[in-house]
């Protein structure tokens, strides 16, 4: 009998590595999947009431599908000119270094490091670019998710509340709420911080004269579309008015807009507004929100600025649920 449970415990264990194994490349597309889901169902709740459960997940995930198509089409596009671009700066610049003469030997060493620089660049960018049928996948698995956390969202709602025992229910319920009123917080304060890095942008590029009016608006609306879209957000487009700024020789233009994108737009806002708006929001303290998102990217990649917030936050009422436990016991002794 012993035998027989320890081999059961060994088979279980070996399917559920395997299973970890499967899930695990594409963790981040699930993780941002429900988020995304979750992010929509109040409107997928309204339409659904019209148009059917089936049919209401249905349109909103096309919906998404179609600006997920565009922003990867423009996404190809912008980087595919910053990467030209750089290109002919750093081959203009590695020979202009070349060329100049440096005593003891260091002129070597830099046509030492250039030479292998330009062939491990390479070998970088090839990766990338081989690298678009994973990206492909992920997107496919993300859209996947929505729509069947969306189809499905009574029952799962359902089979979350029942995991707690009658006797946690209530425990459970406000487990539930923390995360809740934290998750809200956090889509909420991106949805503003990330218009207010439109509107910023828009404006940088008009007060720098990067473009006309029109153009900058068409930059402005992207920069709010991108900043929903991991590791990406705002940067890239100021990132792309200081290399067009330098190309054409207004150098102090260039510093400009690097520093009024890196302050006003990304990644200093990330680190410095977000967490106070979210903080006001679930009200939580400012350093909690701070250190939640901080450690969350560290430990967990870009979807910790998610789950760091929110472990904090569960933490937190868990010790507040026990400091009410033992005073609730010692009062009772």
């Amino acid at each position: 009998m012993k035998a027989e449970s320890i081999a059961w415990v060994v088979f279980i264990g070996i399917v559920l590595y395997v299973s970890w194994k499967v899930i695990e490349p594409l963790v981040t597309s699930i993780f941002f999947g429900i988020i995304i889901a979750y992010a929509v169902y109040p409107i997928h709740k309204a339409l659904s009431r019209r148009k059917g459960v089936k049919n209401s997940a249905l349109f909103i995930t096309s919906l998404m599908l179609i600006i997920g198509i565009a922003l990867t089409v423009e996404m190809i596009l912008i980087f595919g000119r910053l990467i030209t671009s750089f290109y002919g700066d750093f081959s203009a610049f590695t020979e202009w270094i070349k060329g100049l003469y440096f005593p003891f030997g260091i002129s070597q060493a830099i046509n030492s490091f250039f030479n292998q620089l330009g062939p491990n660049l390479s070998r970088y960018i090839s990766a990338q670019a081989f690298s678009l049928p994973s990206y492909l996948l992920q997107l496919i698995v993300f859209f996947f998710v929505i729509y069947y956390s969306l189809y499905y969202s009574k029952e799962i709602k359902a089979r979350i509340e029942n995991l707690f025992p009658p006797k946690q229910r209530k425990l459970g319920e406000k487990l539930i709420h923390s995360i809740d009123i934290t998750l809200h917080a956090l889509i909420r304060a991106w949805l503003l911080l990330n218009i207010a890095k439109g509107f910023l942008m828009t404006l940088g590029f008009i007060i720098f004269g990067i473009s006309d009016i029109y153009t900058a608006i068409v930059v402005g609306i992207l920069t709010i579309l991108f900043s929903f879209v991991p590791l990406l957000e705002g940067w890239m487009f100021w990132v792309a008015a200081a290399i067009y700024l330098y190309r054409i020789g207004a150098i102090w233009k260039a510093v400009g807009i690097s520093i009024y994108g890196a302050v006003l737009v990304s990644p200093l806002p990330d680190y410095t507004i977000r967490p106070l708006l979210v903080a006001k929001e679930a009200k939580l303290n400012e350093t909690i929100v701070f250190i939640g998102m901080v450690g969350g990217i560290w430990a967990f990649g870009m979807k910790g600025v998610l789950i760091g917030p929110i472990v904090l936050n569960v933490t937190l009422t868990l010790l507040r649920e026990w400091k009410e436990i033992t005073k609730t016991q010692t009062s009772t002794a």
